[in-house]
């Protein structure tokens, strides 16, 4: 053990090395480790964190001083927030960058609150961050302050409450930020030439949610913006509302087509709402690079998604060695594992989710997504099925047709392994079963292990099955586990 009294003070250090401390010590307290797409709404620490050099610059002159020469080595800033003297600080305090974050509150937003905030954002040489997250009114009136160009704005990232998510926001045309990495816009009607995104040339994360119709923008639109983004890492795109398939397909009609971009720094990309629009984005889009795609679709009777797949041909190995579903009573989840990652540290490359009510259109919907992307899952060896307890009324459409399973089975031609959760067991204990005439090896011909976990009552459910395999040449190995 190393004796305590042979390590120097701090206060010992010179000045290089205190200030080398100092710089270490910020990233931890900000969260700059995190991904981009945690960064986009402050990462889990709020951004009073920027506030972490005032405790230090009050040990001593000397770290004062030390402090305060370095401001810009240090990134050093003032946070405007809510109880925020904002014209006391900004008389009093050296001309730093500053933070405004009014995100997240446990109070009400005051009158002194607003004052405060605009008379932060009219100092539009030195924000560097923006988050505002409050009731609408509040939010609409501070957007008026919200104009023109900020030279130094990295972060903005704007929101109503969600009880506000029915207000319409307007983002003003003019408004510009050029050396903008994150941005984050959620409940806006933006125009279609909207400054903001086409001169924020260094975006690296963007996140933009339509709330309603009033915020919809097409397709077309959208493309046009990303084509000013090269350098983006993260993209987010939600809608909050159903637009019908027949209304983007319509609109596509009478939109010129666009050129293929190519977004070479995406990693990440992730869509909510409908197959329409999400197929008329992905085909105009190429990006090689992705790590995790999630797709949230609607519920829809029928799913056409060929330049979904095409998309995913595109992107550098995006093969996957595992594959758990998870049916609960709103949604089914599918989660894709890349080979090199264990289920466990739930590193998915791929998340498709269906958001539609009953087992049986659940299955029916995920049958036909895994038909259209089939290609994609052969080098699949372990599957995972997984069952939340259910209502009722949502287990009145727990029978799902036979053919429905089949065809949900149909692209995992190489599953070696197998996993059933309780509540599935008895289901595709039948459905596994092969009926007169029918090969055994129709369904999962490579599969060696089936796991089960439930009641002793279901031991017996998968003989018929493992009889099958036994006498066609295949066993399979059967385990039960523990609930």
């Amino acid at each position: 053990m190393v004796d305590s009294r042979h390590i120097p003070s701090i206060h010992n250090l010179d000045n290089d090395s205190l200030l080398n401390i100092f710089y270490l010590y910020r990233p931890f307290l900000l969260g700059e480790d995190e991904d981009d797409e945690a960064r986009l709404v402050g990462g889990s620490r709020r951004w009073a964190g920027e506030h972490w050099w005032f405790k230090l610059a009050h040990v001593c002159q000397r770290w004062r001083n030390l402090i305060l020469g370095s401001p810009s080595y240090l990134g050093l800033c003032l946070v405007c927030t809510m109880g925020t003297p904002v014209a006391d600080m900004l008389a009093h305090s050296p001309p730093l960058p500053l933070v405004i974050d009014a995100f997240n509150q446990d109070r009400d937003i005051t009158a002194e609150d607003e004052d405060g905030i605009i008379l932060a954002l009219q100092q539009r040489d030195r924000i560097r961050r923006i988050r505002l997250e409050i009731p609408a009114p509040n939010l609409q009136y501070l957007i008026t302050a919200i104009d023109e160009e900020y030279p130094m704005l990295e972060y903005l990232t704007m929101a109503p409450l969600f009880k506000d998510k029915s207000t319409t926001l307007k983002l003003p045309e003019t408004l510009r930020a050029p050396h903008l990495r994150h941005l984050g816009l959620f409940g806006f009607a933006i125009p279609n030439r909207s400054q903001l995104l086409t001169t924020a040339v260094h975006l690296v994360t963007l996140c933009l949610a339509m709330a309603d119709r009033s915020t919809y923008f097409q397709p077309n639109t959208l493309l046009r913006w990303l084509s000013f983004m090269p350098h983006l890492r993260t993209l987010v795109v939600l809608f909050y509302f159903p637009v019908p398939n027949r209304d983007v397909e319509k609109q596509l009609l009478r939109i010129p087509i666009m050129d293929h971009i190519a977004l070479p720094n995406l990693r990440h990309l992730w869509f909510r709402g409908v197959s329409a629009y999400m197929e008329a984005f992905v085909h105009r889009i190429t990006a090689p690079r992705i790590q995790k795609l999630q797709i949230f679709l609607f519920e829809q009777l029928t799913f056409s998604i060929p330049h979904l797949l095409q998309f995913m041909n595109t992107i550098e190995d995006f093969r996957f060695s595992g594959a758990k579903f998870q049916f609960s009573e709103e949604q089914v989840d599918a989660e894709l594992y890349p080979r090199e990652a264990a289920e466990e540290t739930e590193m998915y490359a791929l998340h498709i989710r269906v958001h539609c009510w009953h087992l049986d259109w659940q299955i029916s919907s995920m049958a036909q997504i895994l038909n259209a992307l089939g290609q994609a899952f052969s080098a699949v060896d372990h599957l995972a099925l997984e069952h939340e307890e259910h209502s009722q009324s949502f287990k009145v459409h727990n029978d799902v047709d036979r053919t429905v399973w089949h065809k949900f089975f149909k692209p995992f031609i190489n599953v070696k392994t197998l996993h059933i959760d309780d509540g599935f067991v008895n289901e595709l204990a039948h459905c596994l079963q092969s009926e007169d005439g029918e090969d055994p090896l129709e369904l999962l011909p490579e599969l060696q292990e089936l796991t089960y976990s439930g009641s002793g009552d279901n031991d017996d459910a998968f003989i018929p099955f493992i009889d099958a395999r036994q006498s066609s040449g295949h066993p399979v190995t059967l385990v039960p586990v523990p609930p």
